[in-house]
């Protein structure tokens, strides 16, 4: 990055020039904004500053989500990786009531009737 106020070039994460120390502010490559120095994206068009920040923004959003892995010898499995959200909830003093009985006691006791 270079520098406004002596033109030493410095490197791309500096914050303050290593020659005459200078507060660096990273301008744009797209549009030629100038932009805060811990600025990672340009506060008027969106662009990464550097192209390692646009590198680590694909690769965050890559590991985020579900990639597809290698055959681990699961043969003529058929289906899909899906992304789950279980909610498991106890009523309040179900332990204890339910405590000594048998599960399907339980079971009656919390499915509602039909009538």
């Amino acid at each position: 990055m270079r520098c406004k106020k002596c033109e030493a070039d410095n490197r791309e994460a500096a914050r303050f020039c290593d020659k005459c120390g200078a507060k660096l502010s990273p301008l744009c490559p797209s549009c030629g904004a100038e932009n805060r120095p811990d600025a990672r994206f340009c506060d008027s068009c969106g662009s990464a500053l550097t192209a390692t920040v646009a590198a680590n923004s694909v690769k965050e959003r890559n590991e985020s989500s579900i990639g597809i892995t290698e055959n681990l010898g699961f043969e003529g499995i058929d289906g899909e990786r899906k992304t789950v959200t279980s909610l498991f909830a106890d009523i309040k003093g179900s332990t204890e009531l339910m405590r000594d009985m048998d599960p399907e006691e339980a079971r009656a006791l919390l499915t509602p009737s039909s009538s």
